[in-house]
C-alpha cells in the first residue's frame, strides 16, 4: 500500500484506521504524510465517538433535540470528506474547526 492510500484509507472508519497503522507500523520507511493523517483521523473518530454518545444522552432527555444528532453527524461525514481529500492531495494540513486540537497529540512513528 502506498503512503497516499494508507492516508486515505485510514479516515474510512476504525477498520481502515487499523489497517492503515498496522501497514504504517511494519514499515521500515515511516511518512510523515501518514503519521499525520493517522493522527488526525483518531482523533475525529475520537471526537464523532464522545460526541455522539454526549448527544445520545442529550436526545433521551429532550426528544424533540433530535436533529442535533443529525447535524453531528453531517459534520463529521463532511469533515472524513474534506480529510479524504487533504490525503489525497498529499497535504499535510489539519482539519477544518478541529484539527489544531489534534496536532501533536498522537505520534505514530515509534
Amino acid at each position: 500500500m502506498t503512503n497516499k492510500s494508507m492516508a486515505i484509507v485510514s479516515y474510512i472508519t476504525i477498520i481502515g484506521w487499523v489497517i492503515s497503522y498496522l501497514e504504517y507500523k511494519k514499515r521500515a520507511d515511516k511518512s510523515a504524510l501518514v503519521n499525520y493523517h493517522l493522527g488526525q483521523s483518531l482523533g475525529l473518530i475520537i471526537l464523532s465517538f464522545v460526541l455522539g454518545i454526549a448527544v445520545s444522552v442529550l436526545v433521551a432527555i429532550v426528544p424533540s433535540l433530535y436533529f442535533v444528532s443529525l447535524v453531528i453527524s453531517l459534520v463529521s461525514l463532511v469533515l472524513l470528506l474534506l480529510g479524504i481529500v487533504t490525503a489525497n492531495n498529499e497535504a499535510i494540513k489539519p482539519l477544518p474547526v478541529v484539527g489544531k486540537l489534534f496536532e501533536g497529540k498522537f505520534d505514530f512513528s515509534k
